[in-house]
């Protein structure tokens, strides 16, 4: 195949680093670093010459954040990852990350709506990403337009890391 999205994630609880539970943050990790490093193992084979993959990390792989210890460490070491793999896999294949903040996903559908509305305030554009938004920058990344680019986190979060 020529593109590949590694797009699984699972945010974990939101708890203070000291009482974080360990189970939790070994799922967190399981789910969104290990999750695609063996994605990326298998696609390394199956990908035709001038192919694309792109990671989804987030912007809590660009930035800290509190109380998600577990999300934030295991979607920085997408990112290294990512790096690592555009670099080891070039010039055959491309490799980027797209860094999304709050979208419309299942992920966020658990959220009160003061939550959404606060995390919609707290971003420049002020409002949250739809999912097709990120799916965008997803396509822009595995197309021809992209072409000299890998090894790139990109942010898709309206101004948040911009901030």
């Amino acid at each position: 195949f020529a593109q590949a999205f590694n797009g699984a994630g699972i945010s974990g609880p939101v708890a203070d680093l000291a009482a974080y539970p360990d189970a939790d943050f070994a799922d967190v990790v399981a789910v969104n670093l290990a999750g695609v490093w063996n994605c990326l193992k298998a696609e390394v084979g199956a990908m035709a010459p001038g192919g694309a993959i792109v990671n989804c990390a987030s912007v809590a792989g660009l930035v800290g954040l509190t109380r998600v210890a577990a999300y934030v460490a295991a979607k920085h070491a997408v990112v290294g990852l990512t790096k690592a793999a555009a670099l080891e896999l070039a010039p055959d294949t491309r490799v980027n990350a797209v860094c999304p903040g709050a979208t419309d996903t299942a992920m966020l559908a658990g959220y009160d709506p003061d939550k959404k509305r606060l995390l919609a305030a707290a971003t420049p554009l002020k409002r949250i990403a739809g999912a097709d938004e990120v799916a965008a920058a997803v396509a822009w990344l595995c197309s021809p337009q992209a072409s000299f680019l890998t090894g790139h986190a990109l942010p898709v979060d309206g101004g948040w890391c911009a901030q």
